[in-house]
C-alpha cells in the first residue's frame, strides 16, 4: 500500500488535486499504475492542460549529504547554486567564486536551505 501523497507524485499531481478527486489515503501500486493507464477525465484534463512551464513536483537534494525529499516548487523559489539540509553548516559547501555573492533561503522544502550566488551589484 502506498499513501496518497506518493500516489500523487506518482500520478503528477498536486495533493490537493488528490483528494479533491477522491483517491483515498491509502491504496495499493497496482491501484495508481491503472489510473495513470487508463485516467479518468479530470486526470486526462489536468494532463492535457499543462503547459510544462512549471513542474509540479521537484526532488530536493542536499549536495552534502545526498538527503532527497520530494516537494511543490514555490513561484519565489530561485535557481538554487546549492541545496543543504538545515543542520549542515555553511563551511561545508565550497566558497562562493571570486565576484558573487552568497545568500541563503530558509524554508525550502521541510529542512533546506537554499543557497543562491549572484553577481554583486
Amino acid at each position: 500500500m502506498i499513501t496518497r501523497r506518493e500516489a500523487a507524485l506518482r500520478l503528477d499531481i498536486p495533493l490537493e488535486m488528490a483528494v479533491r478527486h477522491g483517491i483515498p489515503s491509502r491504496l495499493s501500486a497496482e491501484d495508481v499504475a491503472e489510473l495513470d493507464e487508463n485516467p479518468p477525465a479530470w486526470l486526462a484534463q489536468s494532463r492535457a492542460n499543462r503547459t510544462g512551464k512549471k513542474p509540479v513536483w521537484v526532488q530536493l537534494t542536499c549536495d552534502i549529504c545526498g538527503f532527497t525529499e520530494s516537494a511543490r516548487p514555490k513561484k519565489w523559489w530561485p535557481t538554487f547554486t546549492y541545496l543543504s539540509c538545515e543542520h549542515h553548516g555553511s563551511d561545508e559547501l565550497p566558497d562562493p567564486q571570486p565576484g558573487l555573492a552568497r545568500t541563503e533561503i530558509d524554508g525550502i522544502g521541510s529542512c533546506f536551505i537554499g543557497i543562491v550566488d549572484d553577481a554583486t551589484s
